[in-house]
């Protein structure tokens, strides 16, 4: 893998979460979230078990109604007997302190509560339920997520400061009040919840917002005033594309300040579509930055008129299926193969050079070129690949390549010749 220079953190407080640290200095950490009923207890265990086995390390579910909650510690427990022991976090809304105090099964099994300051209780009833909230956590030890939303904003402290700025001498922009009031919603309920009784280490918080330079902003803000884990994401991101490049975009300037302890990648699914895409773009995100490694990385050409036959694009996707198929038992077996660098390479103008640059890499014929397809391993030449079958010539040698690498400990580099290949 590319060497990076480490990035900057801003210092906060580590929490555990189930088996799972945030913040305090441990690897950002992916969560998801599911979209199934959660009264459903098989399909929401499935749906969770899957984000778990594509590399949520969290997941949060929604605990709306009595019956959702009945369903927690049932979810829980089926998790169990898949051998999945992801941490579940409890998304309330509303009437969180009403379900979890009636229901202490669920405020047992979930592993934390997110609390919404915009939503939790209005008037002279806020601050009863979320004390009510904030003494569940305590009594059974849970760590909470104070998140704010733009979309479910404190209400009366958005018109106190609107108010006040209205009377100030220098006002601020509508724009800059509303990010105020994202960053003070988030810190005094955190000063309270400490005022309750919980520690510095059982609270997170976050600023959810649905454009990319309020989130910047709003998370800037509070890594200046706070030490707490922060958990970023851009909320209601989109679909397909957008989704992906926005949240990118966001998530990519904090992390590189340092800024961010857990993410989530909140993106609209296609109807029917797997829920594990959000798990994979956000994995995608800490690995394209050095931040983590997940899987190895297939480097491949967009193509272009030197390009014209549809091998290399081929080759490419097949390896990258191939990768995600293999990456389970990898994971098992081999210990830091999560670094392995391919590369898949379309004419000989970049293909050598940037197979070179990778653990192991195959340039493929252009148009007019030779019908041969050289292999470099460790920045050498070690053979040239020819006939019908590349593809499967390709995943013999990385195969090889992985289990001698990571598994027996034979030196990186060593000669290794695919059946039918010519040796150099």
């Amino acid at each position: 893998m590319v060497d990076f220079p480490d990035l900057p953190r801003h210092r906060t407080v580590g929490v555990m979460v189930g088996n799972v640290m945030v913040g305090g200095g441990a690897p950002v950490v992916v969560q998801s979230m599911t979209n199934t009923d959660t009264a459903d207890v098989e399909g929401t265990a499935r749906q969770a078990a899957a984000l778990w086995r594509a590399g949520s390390e969290l997941v949060r579910i929604t605990v709306d109604r009595p019956e959702a909650a009945a369903a927690v510690p049932h979810i829980r427990d089926a998790l169990d007997k898949r051998g999945v022991n992801v941490p579940l976090i409890g998304d309330f809304h509303y009437i969180g302190h009403k379900l979890l105090t009636e229901h202490p099964a669920c405020a047992e099994a979930l592993a934390k509560y997110r609390i919404n300051p915009g939503n939790v209780g209005f008037r002279d009833k806020k601050d009863k339920q979320f004390a009510m909230m904030i003494e569940v956590a305590n009594r059974y030890e849970k760590p909470v997520r104070i998140g704010v939303n733009m979309g479910s904003l404190d209400q009366e402290l958005l018109t106190k400061l609107m108010d006040e700025n209205a009377r100030s001498s220098k006002p601020m922009t509508t724009r800059a009040v509303m990010h105020e009031t994202m960053v003070q919603s988030a810190l005094i309920s955190a000063a309270r919840a400490e005022e309750l009784g919980m520690p510095r280490n059982r609270i997170v918080l976050s600023n959810k917002v649905s454009t990319v330079q309020d989130l910047i902003r709003c998370y800037q803000m509070l890594a200046e005033r706070c030490d707490y884990a922060l958990h970023l994401g851009l909320t209601e991101a989109g679909m397909g594309s957008k989704g992906i490049v926005a949240s990118a975009t966001g998530l990519a300037v904090l992390l590189q300040q340092g800024i961010g302890d857990t993410i989530r990648i909140s993106l609209t699914p296609e109807p029917g579509a797997d829920r594990s895409l959000e798990v994979r773009v956000a994995q995608e995100i800490l690995q394209c930055m050095g931040i983590r490694a997940f899987a190895p990385q297939v480097i491949a050409c967009p193509g272009c008129g030197r390009t014209t036959s549809t091998t290399f694009q081929e080759l490419a996707k097949e390896i990258q299926d191939y990768i995600q198929v293999r990456v389970p038992f990898w994971r098992e077996t081999y210990k830091g193969f999560e670094d392995l660098q391919l590369a898949v390479m379309g004419c000989i103008v970049n293909g050598p050079g940037e197979s070179k640059y990778a653990d192991i890499g195959i340039s493929l014929p252009g148009t007019g070129e030779l019908p041969a397809a050289p292999v470099f391993v460790d920045g050498k030449k070690v053979m040239t690949l020819r006939g019908e079958n590349l593809g499967e010539q390709f995943r013999e040698l990385v195969e090889t390549y992985v289990e001698r690498r990571y598994g027996q400990g034979v030196p990186a580099g060593e000669r290794i010749v695919a059946p039918g290949a010519a040796a150099e």
